[in-house]
């Protein structure tokens, strides 16, 4: 079974408008109401690929409710942990360039937050593995993705983990599976530029000398690059027109974790990764299977 872990979810408020004008009234052109977090995208993309998972974190009031019904009417398995106070809005204003208003999430009680840790007491070395993705609330403590990892590590259960600069640093020592930084994320983790790609390719390499059993680093519409112990491969994006970056990371984690978890092989998942995120980059919402099966064809992986 695969876990996906979302501290912090969200409703996502898209609005297409053709302009915006401050201190006037704007009138939307177009506008979705989707369930946010990076590891709930990540479920829904699991889903799309028949791999049985089960979407993990805090909801909270009438937010947290519309997320849940809309899983659920998609036949997701969750086992969210409730709290008073409301789940978060995220505005994502399309016009143009893209804006972003993000939540500060929940309250999160400190004997609600040692509750959602003992779940992983329960989970199976040989047959789980865990999917940590996003932002935390602010009333969670600093270091609690480090918290659910020391408990991973301890009982032996792989993970991925989906984040950035220090809660990325902090985690490479415990192995995860796989980290996916873009190439800006990457820059900043280690405080340097890259003029060309090729300037990627020594810090992708550390990212595995730190611990990272596999990593990509997403490069837009250049593609992507996967550093394994075996060897580093670039990866082709399908053409397409683009129109919803919002969750295509999130499609990339789970068309690997999902692929790999089935067949052991790196560099299918790699390529089931690129379409995946792709798909989502050219749709409204994440990614259908349809879609998916027919950029997978279109990905082609070369070593460097």
């Amino acid at each position: 079974m695969i876990y996906t872990v979302t501290l912090n979810p969200s409703i996502d408020y898209i609005v297409h408008l053709p302009a915006i004008e401050l201190g006037e009234v704007n009138r939307i052109q177009q506008d979705f109401k989707l369930p946010g977090g990076k590891g709930i995208n990540v479920s829904r993309i699991l889903n799309e690929l028949e791999v049985e998972n089960t979407a993990l974190g805090f909801l909270g009031g009438f937010t947290g409710k519309y997320i849940e019904d809309w899983l659920e009417a998609e036949k997701s398995k969750t086992h969210f942990t409730h709290v008073d106070e409301a789940t978060r809005i995220n505005v994502k204003i399309k016009s143009g360039m893209e804006t972003e208003m993000n939540g500060p999430g929940p309250n999160i009680e400190p004997a609600v937050a040692e509750e959602f840790l003992k779940q992983f007491d329960a989970l199976d070395p040989e047959n789980d593995i865990v999917v940590l993705a996003g932002s935390k609330p602010t009333s969670l403590p600093d270091d609690y993705y480090q918290t659910i990892i020391r408990r991973l590590t301890d009982k032996g259960v792989p993970f991925l983990i989906d984040t950035t600069g220090e809660e990325l640093k902090n985690a490479l020592p415990y192995h995860p599976l796989l980290v996916k930084p873009n190439h800006h994320e990457l820059a900043e983790l280690f405080d340097t530029t890259f003029e060309t790609d090729e300037d990627i390719l020594p810090y992708g390499k550390k990212l595995l000398e730190a611990g990272a059993q596999y990593a990509i680093i997403s490069m837009a519409a250049k593609g992507a690059i996967l550093f394994t112990p075996e060897g580093v491969y670039h990866g082709t994006v399908p053409k397409g027109v683009l129109k919803n970056s919002v969750g295509s990371g999130d499609s990339m984690i789970a068309g690997f974790v999902g692929t790999y978890m089935k067949t052991h092989d790196p560099l299918e998942a790699f390529k089931v990764s690129i379409a995946c995120g792709s798909a989502t980059a050219f749709a409204d919402d994440l990614a259908k299977r349809e879609e998916i099966d027919a950029l997978v064809k279109q990905v082609t992986i070369s070593q460097l």
